[in-house]
């Protein structure tokens, strides 16, 4: 048994309490070796030194498939080393082979929950259940935590954003590397909170839609930017395509890049790809 309190011993006795028990609380990374195994040697002291430097975020348990060969069988261990990693009682991923340091703590890093995780989860479970103070509360501080994962900041800006502080939302938003801030999630809020400035304060719709019946392409658009904040898509794709097909330049091609924002927005929607499609067809 090691001295260890995050190192542990397995074998056909007690794999039951040491791997499939305790993965009930915490990841259990299960080191199948043997004595005569090179590559086994050499793994083995850098996971003990990740169980040690991780503190307890996850378990080690190494099992000597020579002597517990039933328990490699049974979890279909065909090459050694072969580690497994356990949650909730059952085997979730695996590696083969004695990866470099940087590999393992990779693939380890995959299935550990830093708090900033759990402040994220806690957060989203809060906003679920119509908590929305809680839920920018809890994360603000998982923000603070870890500044740099993407989700918890996309998060963080929708819930913002869906609880009145589009200000706050499009700051958070802006904290992100360009490539995320042009494309997927963030870039569909980013456009949402654009159409919501730039609707706020437009004339009623009766007075665009006389604007533009008789031809005012600037009413044209604001009555697509008033769909669009009654969530009439339809009808606002519809509008930004008749600006295109009246005059595809106008302020600096507006139509078609509205449409573009609009699409971002609507993400997998199939009205995408069929308003996707009708303005290709007018452009070329």
């Amino acid at each position: 048994m090691s001295d260890s309190q995050y190192i542990f011993e397995a074998d056909d006795s007690n794999f039951e309490s040491v791997v499939i028990s305790a993965s009930q609380r915490q990841p259990v990374l299960v080191d199948f070796w043997a004595e005569w195994c090179a590559p086994c040697r050499s793994l083995m002291p850098l996971l003990a030194g990740l169980a040690e430097e991780y503190r307890g975020e996850f378990i080690l348990a190494k099992v000597n498939s020579d002597e517990n060969q039933a328990l490699s069988a049974q979890f279909g261990v065909r090459s050694l080393p072969t580690v497994k990693l356990f949650k909730n009682g059952v085997p979730v991923d695996e590696f083969m082979g004695a990866l470099p340091e940087s590999a393992v703590r990779a693939f380890i890093e995959r299935h550990i929950a830093h708090e900033s995780d759990k402040l994220h989860a806690a957060a989203m479970q809060a906003y679920r259940q119509n908590d929305p103070e809680t839920a920018v509360d809890l994360l603000e501080k998982a923000h603070a935590m870890e500044p740099g994962k993407s989700r918890i900041t996309i998060d963080l800006a929708s819930v913002l954003a869906g609880s009145g502080d589009p200000a706050r939302a499009e700051e958070i938003l802006n904290e992100l590397p360009d490539y995320e801030r042009s494309s997927g999630e963030a870039a569909g809020l980013l456009a949402t909170l654009e159409f919501a400035r730039e609707a706020a304060g437009l004339p009623d719709q009766a007075t665009l839609e006389a604007g533009a019946k008789a031809g005012d392409l600037a009413s044209l658009y604001q009555l697509a930017l008033l769909h669009i904040s009654q969530s009439d898509f339809t009808e606002a794709m519809e509008k930004l395509l008749l600006i295109i097909q009246k005059d595809r330049g106008y302020e600096d091609e507006l139509g078609r890049k509205t449409l573009l924002k609009l699409f971002a927005v609507l993400g997998e929607d199939p009205l995408v790809e069929q308003y996707r499609k009708r303005m290709t067809s007018l452009l070329f």
